[in-house]
Order: structure tokens, then sequence, then C-alpha cells
């Protein structure tokens, strides 16, 4: 399976986002499934757009984009998180 690229967004680029990108890292090595994260802010999104495979977004976003699109605000609130991380996986196995 190739690698993976993944962002990682929120507004900012930093607080948020740091939190999902290290969720998602520890799936990633759980699974065994090789990532290259990118944590960037959520205006950067479009300059991936031929290399990215996954959106993981804590921010909204109303552009379609030709990859996947996972709202992650669920690592925010507590709620749905099991779910969200779901999702994150079934994504990555793909």
């Amino acid at each position: 399976m190739k690698k993976k690229q993944v962002l990682v967004a929120c507004g900012a680029g930093i607080a948020t986002s740091t939190v999902v990108n290290s969720a998602i890292e520890e799936m990633a090595k759980e699974h065994k499934i090789d990532v290259d994260l990118k944590q960037i802010k959520i205006t950067e999104v479009g300059s991936y757009e031929d290399s990215a495979d996954l959106l993981v977004t804590t921010a909204k976003t109303k552009k379609e984009f030709a990859f996947p699109v996972i709202n992650a605000q669920s690592f925010l609130t507590g709620i749905g998180t099991d779910d969200t991380k779901k999702q994150i996986l079934e994504e990555l196995q793909k």
C-alpha cells in the first residue's frame, strides 16, 4: 500500500490540528499504515489538491476537493470521537 498523504487542518494550523494530528499518527502506527501527515491552515488545503489523499479538519470548509474530507470537530467536543476515528481509519485503509 502506498504512503497516504493526510492533511490535518484547522484555522491557524497550530492548536486543534495538533490534537488531531497526534491521534492520526497513533492510529497509523497501531494499524501499520504508512502516512505522511501535513499539519496546515485550512486556507492552505488548495495547494495540496494534486497530492493529498485525505483532509481531516476541525475547521468548516464549503469547498469540494478531489479527496475525502472528514470533519474532526468531535476531537474538540469529545462527542463522537470514536466514530470519527473509525471514519479516518477506513479512509486510510483504502
